[in-house]
């Protein structure tokens, strides 16, 4: 049985990532920790608390930080939608998140379960950050961390070179690429590679004709339209869910490298940067699981079995 913690800035690839993770049957969430990012943290706590009861869920939801470490809040909502979740006219809110601060829930979690929980950051690493800076220690108390974020090859989804997570708080990610934690990186190459939905793929997961599932393809209706026009996919893609997937199966990774990954928090093009040294020019010791490649077929397994159950 897995234990999870979930840190999330819940827009509509986040929400199917809970789905996922939710109704796997080998795995248990022991709590879910909201973080500011493709919406503000408010809206993504009623969004996670929204698919949490979709799910039959009542696991806790926490909320935690509300802006990057040093630099002002840049939300997604050209992407997710203003509400995070495709404007499709959803009731997100009105729910109460359970009382505490999301650092605090980590840093105790974690503290009172070593070697047994794995992390799954899919969003701006703010939260894991500054629950590091309280208590290191929890850098090897944690079973792992599957982090959605930053990119192994290739270009960024906001700038030439940057990933959204990362850039949104790159002084954030910096304190957890440089912690000791065991980081598995699942960047954006991963998910523009393995997890595009055409209308084909879409039809497929609608097709299983569970509420679930129309909700999983509903909410992209906003991202499908800004990922056809802007980063020139087949349709909607989902880097959460396929970071997910691992973290469920690490036999969705078909091949991964251990290298050396620094964050760029300058520069007027670099800024939010993974800069992975797949060749060891630095000499440095490698910090970082790098996923290079995934099977598409068994994340799609995980996918629609998580959805008809």
């Amino acid at each position: 049985m897995r234990r999870l913690l979930i840190d999330t800035d819940t827009g509509s690839d986040d929400a199917v990532a809970l789905v996922m993770a939710l109704k796997h049957p080998d795995a248990t969430v022991e709590a879910v920790t909201v973080v500011a990012g493709n919406v503000p943290l408010e809206q993504g706590a009623q969004n996670a608390l929204y698919t949490l009861e979709l799910c039959g869920s009542t696991v806790p939801v926490f909320r935690g930080v509300g802006t990057p470490l040093l630099s002002p809040a840049v939300g997604a909502e050209e992407v997710h939608g203003l509400d995070g979740m495709g404007d499709i006219g959803l009731p997100l809110s009105g729910r109460e998140p359970a009382p505490g601060h999301a650092v605090d829930v980590l840093v105790e979690k974690i503290s009172a379960s070593p070697g047994e929980l794995t992390l799954v950051a899919l969003g701006p690493l703010t939260n894991v950050a500054l629950a590091l800076l309280r208590d290191p220690s929890i850098s090897v108390k944690v079973k792992g961390c599957v982090m959605m974020g930053g990119t192994g090859q290739g270009p960024g989804n906001v700038t030439p070179v940057a990933e959204y997570n990362i850039w949104a708080d790159p002084e954030a990610a910096k304190v957890v690429f440089e912690s000791g934690m065991p980081l598995m990186m699942v960047g954006w190459d991963i998910s523009r590679g393995y997890a595009v939905f055409g209308p084909e793929d879409s039809a497929r997961l609608r097709g299983i004709g569970t509420p679930l599932a129309e909700f999983c393809v509903d909410i992209q209706r906003v991202l499908d339209e800004w990922a056809r026009e802007n980063t020139h996919l087949a349709g909607f893609d989902l880097p959460d869910p396929i970071a997910m997937a691992i973290a469920l199966d690490p036999s969705v990774a078909t091949e991964t490298r251990r290298l050396f990954v620094a964050v760029e928090t300058g520069g007027a093009w670099g800024r939010g940067q993974t800069v992975v040294d797949h060749l060891n020019v630095t000499g440095r010791e490698p910090n970082v699981e790098v996923v290079v490649e995934a099977s598409r077929e068994r994340f799609l397994d995980l996918l629609h079995a998580a959805v008809g159950r």
